[in-house]
């Protein structure tokens, strides 16, 4: 029987995941996470992107996640994040058409309103978090 952590990712709106994995690897600020069972405790910042869950008997699930903060403790995972979705439900034209008319926004920057440039700007980094997690979720159907 294999060894299993159990893992609860919630967002603003719901309880997204919650389950025993194997292992579980997240978007660190410095690079990805990968937490086992009985981990050390932590607690950090998660960046926008794709969190991946191994479920015993090797099945993956793929989320993605706004950025938020993680908690291992050694039998617990926790992620709480402004905006969760599996991975699944994305919908790759609409990132696409929303990446597009951010990129449009800032071509157009001036020195005048910033505030809307600093916004396209986290737009633009969420919506590329978001085609990783797609890419990704692709690769593991292939």
């Amino acid at each position: 029987m294999a060894i299993t952590i159990h893992v609860d990712v919630v967002s603003a709106e719901e309880a997204i995941f919650s389950g025993l994995v194997e292992f579980a690897v997240f978007p660190g600020e410095s690079g990805e996470l990968g937490i086992l069972p009985n981990h050390t405790p932590l607690l950090t910042r998660i960046k926008p992107g794709s969190i991946r869950l191994k479920a015993p008997g090797g099945k993956f699930e793929t989320l993605f996640v706004s950025g938020g903060m993680l908690e291992v403790q050694p039998h617990l995972i926790t992620v709480l994040a402004d905006t969760a979705i599996r991975a699944a439900e994305l919908d790759e034209a609409k990132v696409l058409e929303a990446k597009k008319r951010a990129e449009e926004t800032l071509s157009r920057r001036t020195s005048g309103n910033d505030i809307n440039f600093v916004a396209a700007e986290a737009e633009l980094a969420q919506l590329n978090a978001q085609l990783q997690a797609i890419k990704k979720l692709k690769n593991q159907v292939h």
